[in-house]
């Protein structure tokens, strides 16, 4: 379809819209909980190649994916551990990705993820109605690599412009600080790679054995920093790289 470069109120009908686009490969703006993100369908390689292309980012920085009900996650993933299961109990929806083992058969077509896929549940009323209507979607925040994250549609409209197909709007974001990330891949009982929204502490009173990059450390309640990025080990760069720089 032809791209819809002026902003559609979030509605059945815009969400129809939205819906034609990501069949067609299209890349599509979308409110979540914590910023504006910009999503397409993840099993197309080319869709994927066109939401990169948009954002100005390479292959080996593949975007996470948004779900719109947990019990999505197993059908995305060779296994979910015990830990993962908690915090998705206690945390879905909401500001908490979890990375995980991808299901060889699932297929995706993300980029270069190294055998992993980064999984969220946003706690947002109209991404969730256009997750249920496209399936899960390769989404990553609404802006060019670099720049600060969209929390209007104005803002990512300004940024990305008619790279995108359709753009919805459902006012400004109720956040603005991302996800936190909490690696399970690769057999880890836990590792956190971003503190964002969700603190140490409030991971720790669900799954009190979570880690940052492999060293269980305590954190004092109000030394938690929920806005800063953890520096990944050299084992983990890609992985990060790939599903904790821009995600919504």
């Amino acid at each position: 379809m032809e791209p819809v470069t002026e902003i559609q109120e979030l509605t059945p009908h815009s969400i129809d819209l939205a819906v034609a686009a990501v069949r067609d490969g299209g890349v599509v703006v979308l409110p979540t909980d914590t910023v504006y993100g910009v999503g397409a369908n993840p099993f197309s390689a080319a869709a994927v190649s066109n939401l990169l292309a948009a954002k100005r980012r390479g292959h080996d920085m593949p975007p996470p994916v948004l779900l719109a009900e947990p019990s999505m996650m197993r059908a995305l993933t060779a296994e979910v551990p015990q830990e993962a299961k908690l915090l998705a109990e206690a945390f879905w929806p909401g500001p908490l990705t979890l990375i995980l083992d991808v299901q060889g058969s699932a297929g995706l077509r993300l980029g270069d993820t190294r055998g992993t896929v980064a999984l969220r549940v946003p706690d947002h009323d109209g991404a969730r109605a256009l997750l249920r209507a496209t399936g899960p979607l390769a989404v990553s925040s609404a802006n060019l690599t670099g720049e600060p994250p969209a929390t209007d549609c104005e803002t990512a409209l300004d940024q990305l412009g008619d790279a995108v197909s359709v753009y919805l709007s459902a006012g400004p974001t109720p956040g603005n600080v991302p996800s936190t990330i909490v690696d399970f891949s690769g057999g880890r009982t836990g590792v956190v790679l971003r503190v964002g929204a969700l603190s140490l502490e409030e991971l720790r009173a669900v799954v009190p054995g979570v880690e940052v990059h492999g060293v269980t450390v305590d954190v004092e309640p109000e030394s938690a920093d929920d806005g800063v990025d953890v520096e990944p080990p050299a084992s983990l760069a890609g992985v990060v790289e790939g599903h904790s720089a821009d995600n919504a």
